[in-house]
């Protein structure tokens, strides 16, 4: 069967030194760590030399990555630099949304690429997805907030309203974790801030009324809706008690948008994959692997190929559903 991975993220090989070109720090750079002259891998640091996480070739060298299936590339989040000048913002995002291009172009049959945009400056952002339309790029990743502006502000329905109208796609990962600052041990940010930082961006744009608003926009979220798909009785619950609270925005129940958005498969646990399939339809749970990072499956896919769900299933979770989203024909692939 085809396999497609809607998450998977990848790096330029060299990233420009940003503060030099800019005036201010905080931008990530790659540090090549080389045997025999040749990159073996890479440390993702600050420009002030704040160490990040050190990364595989895999990550930064498309030839390195796996072939046994089409890979939807979007960057590392911590390169959105949401908190940059706008006008920096936009190069920044230009940058790393002409290396993405680059690769899928160089190799169609194995690459898609999702941009990046300027969140900060909506304004810029748009210009920006105009910009990726005519590059051919389906879609694009943006956080789970913005600067700390969950996604039901209405600064940023203008791109909302332009991915349904460009029938382009959009992916939203989670970063800039919430609570960081009581999780300082144990990988808690990624362990628990993550899947919470999902559900935030879930609930904000449902009780924003975004999918109301915007019926027709293809969404997915990344780590299988994060918590949300485990706590959805309690949102509902909430929405049903306390309307005045819940509902000032949207009165619409949060249980009747389930199977409105997509969400990727990567949920590390059998039983959950099929509850989250039961939960929003077997036509929206696509392949997600966070490929190259060591919180992501392994083998991307093998939790869908050893499940026990029927043949046509599987090949909805492992490309159908993510052709859907993309808005893609599978001839592309053959």
């Amino acid at each position: 069967m085809l396999k497609i991975d809607i998450h998977t993220h990848i790096l330029p090989p060299e990233i420009p030194k940003f503060k030099d070109m800019f005036g201010y720090g905080g931008f990530i750079q790659l540090k090549h760590n080389h045997v025999c002259g040749k990159s073996c891998s890479a440390d993702m640091v600050n420009d002030s030399g704040k160490f990040f996480r050190t990364v595989d070739p895999n990550c930064y060298e498309p030839e390195a990555r796996i072939t046994d299936c089409v890979q939807v590339i979007s960057t590392v989040p911590v390169m959105f630099s949401y908190w940059a000048k706008p006008n920096d913002g936009e190069y920044v995002s230009q940058f790393l949304n002409d290396h993405v291009a680059e690769v899928a172009a160089k190799s169609p049959k194995r690459f898609v690429a999702l941009g990046t945009l300027p969140m900060q400056a909506p304004d810029l952002a748009l210009k920006e997805l105009q910009r990726l339309h005519k590059m051919g790029v389906p879609g694009v990743q943006i956080g789970s907030n913005i600067n700390d502006l969950n996604l039901d502000n209405k600064i940023f329905f203008p791109i909302y309203e332009a991915l349904e109208s460009l029938n382009m796609c959009l992916f939203v990962h989670p970063w800039d974790m919430m609570g960081q600052d009581k999780m300082t041990k144990y990988w808690l940010p990624w362990l628990v801030g993550m899947p919470a930082e999902t559900s935030l961006a879930i609930c904000s744009m449902i009780f924003g009324g975004v999918f109301e608003k915007f019926p027709k926009l293809r969404v997915a979220f990344a780590h299988g809706g994060g918590s949300f798909p485990m706590t959805v009785g309690r949102i509902e619950h909430g929405f049903l008690a306390r309307p005045d609270l819940c509902a000032v925005d949207n009165n619409v129940n949060p249980r009747d948008y389930l199977g409105r958005f997509y969400l990727d498969s990567l949920v590390h646990d059998s039983d959950v994959l099929k509850y989250i399939v039961k939960l929003v339809g077997e036509d929206k749970v696509a392949m997600g692997s966070d490929y190259p990072f060591p919180l992501g499956e392994l083998i991307p896919g093998t939790m869908i190929e050893s499940s026990h769900f029927s043949a046509e299933i599987k090949e909805k979770l492992l490309s159908g559903n993510a052709l859907q989203w993309l808005g893609l024909k599978k001839e592309k692939f053959l």
